[in-house]
Parts: C-alpha cells; structure tokens; sequence
C-alpha cells in the first residue's frame, strides 16, 4: 500500500499502549461544561464587534449560518467520536478513514487551528482585562498590552495574554478531573454574566437600530476602505465562535461511557449556545446603532456602559475576566491531546507522547503547547488571529464530514451508539457549508493556510512518513 493511503484500523486505534493510556476520568456533565466553556467565549464577548463591523445588524444571520454549518459538524463528530472513543478528534477519524497523508494535513491544520485559538482567545482576553484595570486607574503601559505585529498601535508584547496562557496551563498540569470541575464553576459565571447583559440591553431594544439590516450585502465584498464584508465575510470570521465542541471529541479517551457521554456532550453543547449567542447578539446590536460598539476590544461591556449602567459593565468585563479563560482551557486541553496522539503514532517524536503516571494526563505536551501559545498571544492581534484559527478549523470539518461518508460506505454494519441523521446530508452539509465559509476568509488568511500545510507536507515526507507505526511495522494496515 502507497505510504501515503495507509490507515489505521479502529481496532488499533482504540487498543491503547501500556504507559500512553490517558485516564479516563470525566462524564458527560464535565463534557458539557467542557463544550460550553469553550463555544462560549471571545466569540460573543469580542468578535460580536469585528462580526457587526462587517455585517451590520446581520452580524445576527451570520451567527446562525456559521451555527448551522456547524450543527452538521457536530453530528458528524458525535458518530465518529462514539465509534472510535480515542483522543485525537478529526486527526484520528480522518487515520481511519482517509489516510495517513491527509490524516498528516488535518494534524497539522488542527495544531493551526487549537494554536491559534488559544492565542486569539487570550489576546481578547487581555483586551478586557486591560479594560477592567483601566477602569480601576491601574493602567498597564500601552507597550505591555499590546503585540508588535497586525495591530494600528503596536506595542512590545502582549504581557496580560501571555501570564493568562500561562496560568491555565499550570490549572492542566494539575489534572484533567480538576480541571474540568474548575472549568464547570467558571462557565456558570461566564453564562449568568451574559444573561445580566440581556436583562440590561433588551429594554433599549429599538426597531430603528436594525435598519438598514444587511448594509453590506450577503455575500463577501469588499469596501472602499479595501476591508472585506458582507454576511458570509462575518460568518466566515464568527465561525471561530462555535467550534468549540470538537475539543469534546478530543476528550474521547479520558470519558468514562464514551458510546453515551460524548454524543451528550457534543450535542447538548452546540444547541445550548446556538440559542445563547442568537439572543446576546439580538440585545447587542438592537440597543444601539451597531457601528458605535464594533471597534470596541470589549463590546458588551461598553454597550453596558453607554447604556448608563457602569457597574453592570464592570461586572461583565469582570465575568469575562473570570470566565473567557474556560475557553483556553478547554482547548489548549484540545491541542495537548491532539499533540499527544500524533506523537504516540510516531507523527511527532514519540519521546513527546508522555503521560504523568501522578496526574494521568500528558504533562510535557502541555508544557510544550502552552510556550508556543503564549509566544503567538503576545505577539499578534485578535482579528488576524481568529481568521487563520478557522482555516485550520475548516479544514478539519471538511474531513470529519468525508470521514463520515467513507466510514459509512465502507464499513455499514459496524454498530454505532449514535448514528447522524440522513448521514448523506449531513456529511455533505459540513463538506460543503464550510467551503463556503472558508472561500468567504479573506484571501490573505487562505494564502497563509495553504503555505502552513505546505510546510507541514515538507515535514510529512521528511520525518512523519517514516516514522509512524504504520511504516515501522508495529502494527498492520488496514
């Protein structure tokens, strides 16, 4: 077999090596919390802004596009995750399923994708931490909040972003348990902080403030300014704010009922934040004119403010201080896993795909991951950031989706504990409704994709390929 076609069957897949078996300590609760903590974040507490810049009021329609074409993912995600209950997510599906090259590509996409999501969450992050202290007269220097690179005003580092990145990771070495349970009592905050902003922006609705609605249009275009909008330019932006249920599927193999949890907690989760997001984003651009919060780093707390309640706005950039970093937890967990396992089949150095015999859980990987997120953090901006994490992030549904079809016609009568409805539609509708979103990326962002993965093909051929367990004989193909 080509080296390039080779595939792991899922009974290797789910046979785990002595001393690289991760603990399964979680349930579908923890899960959940686990997707909630990581949809709900920047997404709606900052890219609401960058989304209303170049939507309009439409940024509304873009939330439920970008939530539609992800509800196709999630099912798809919720059958693979059930049949093959390892860590790895759309890496390991797409091993089984498509191939060891592009098993290789989506790797490497979702090591974009987790990188730099972790990084952009963290940047917004520090825009409202710097918020809050400003607020309070503790302004840091203009040089320490702000990265040299993809900003109007460049500073030396981003020094809130990199000291948030670093505390979570350290809240990871402690323990995947632990930290799941510290994540479930933050996203508690982070949900009620949002329900304070409805009840604060809903009675200043205004009709008016919607028209006209979709002032850009719906497709991608660009304005006399050179910016890209429209519609799908905003979905294609605030796609990055529902993704979060694939760091479920990475917890596969820490989930103690599997068949059961995981179908739960990807689901469960993206239905509960398609209705959250849909009603903050009502509120916010239905209490005033869109373009007088869409340059804010904080939008919610400025609507807050504007609207005359300063302290209602203290308490959600509070809340978001508190809270946002769910979002890094649950997928800097993501990418520590992804990391592990694509170490583990001999992709990465195997010597990386250690796990902590006192914690269970792939202390060094995380070590590893959290250095090269913080370096990202506090050097870039938000937007550039977010645009490139969902190329990657893209990429990886488009596989889950054809993972899905070829798994399907391939192997009909394997049992699956939960089966997506009208699989064609399903796997089809993720295929397509995200290469639309991503043709809808700016095309600098698209141009950055592909160099990442020809480098990443560069280092396949060069080590990975030969490296694997497949190529060393280890274990037998497919």
């Amino acid at each position: 077999m080509a080296f390039w076609n080779r595939r792991r069957s899922i009974e290797q897949i789910t046979a785990f090596e002595g001393g690289s078996r991760l603990k399964p300590t979680m349930s579908w609760p923890h899960l959940i919390a686990l997707g909630v903590g990581a949809i709900v974040g920047t997404g709606i507490y900052t890219l609401i802004g960058v989304g209303a810049a170049k939507a309009g009021p439409a940024v509304m329609l873009a939330f439920l596009i970008a939530g539609l074409v992800c509800v196709f993912a999630a099912l798809a995600y919720a059958e693979l995750a059930t049949m093959i209950p390892a860590s790895g997510s759309a890496y390991t599906y797409s091993y089984a399923a498509l191939g060891e090259m592009l098993a290789w590509v989506i790797g490497w996409s979702l090591i974009l994708e987790y990188s730099l999501v972790v990084s952009a969450v963290a940047v917004g992050w520090a825009g409202y931490f710097t918020g809050f202290l400003d607020s309070m007269g503790w302004g840091l220097p203009a040089a320490l909040t702000s990265g040299p690179f993809g900003t109007e005003t460049p500073g030396i580092v981003n020094l809130p972003a990199v000291g948030i990145v670093g505390v979570v990771a350290g809240m990871l070495m402690l323990g995947t348990r632990e930290s799941a349970t510290v994540n479930a009592v933050l996203v508690v905050i982070k949900v009620l902080a949002l329900g304070a902003f409805v009840a604060i922006a809903a009675p200043h609705f205004d009709a008016a403030n919607l028209q006209p609605f979709m002032p850009y249009g719906f497709g991608k275009s660009i304005d006399a300014q050179g910016v890209e909008v429209g519609v799908m330019a905003a979905a294609a932006i605030i796609f990055f704010a529902f993704y979060g249920f694939d760091a479920v599927s990475t917890a596969a193999e820490e989930t103690k009922n599997p068949k059961r949890d995981l179908t739960i907690g990807i689901v469960g989760s993206m239905v509960v934040c398609i209705l959250i997001y849909l009603v903050v984003a009502a509120a916010a651009v239905g209490s005033m004119p869109f373009y007088q919060f869409a340059a804010s780093p904080e939008p919610l707390a400025f609507i807050a403010r504007t609207l005359g309640s300063e302290t209602a706005a203290t308490v959600i950039a509070g809340a978001a201080i508190v809270a946002l970093p769910t979002v890094l937890l649950a997928f800097m967990y993501g990418q520590s896993r992804i990391f592990f396992v694509m170490a583990r089949d001999g992709m990465l150095p195997r010597g990386l795909a250690k796990v902590s015999e006192k914690r269970g859980s792939p202390v060094l990987m995380t070590g590893v991951t959290a250095i090269l997120m913080a370096v990202i953090a506090g050097l870039f901006s938000l937007g550039e950031l977010a645009a490139l994490a969902n190329a990657g992030t893209l990429a990886a549904f488009v596989a889950v989706g054809a993972a899905l079809i070829v798994l399907r016609v391939q192997q009909p009568n394997r049992p699956r504990m939960f089966s997506a409805p009208l699989w064609p539609l399903v796997g089809a509708g993720a295929i397509l409704g995200c290469l639309y979103l991503f043709i809808s990326l700016p095309v600098s962002t698209q141009v950055n994709f592909f160099i990442w993965n020809g480098a990443g093909l560069v280092l396949y051929l060069l080590f990975a390929r030969r490296n694997t367990r497949l190529a060393k004989g280890e274990e037998p193909a497919a």
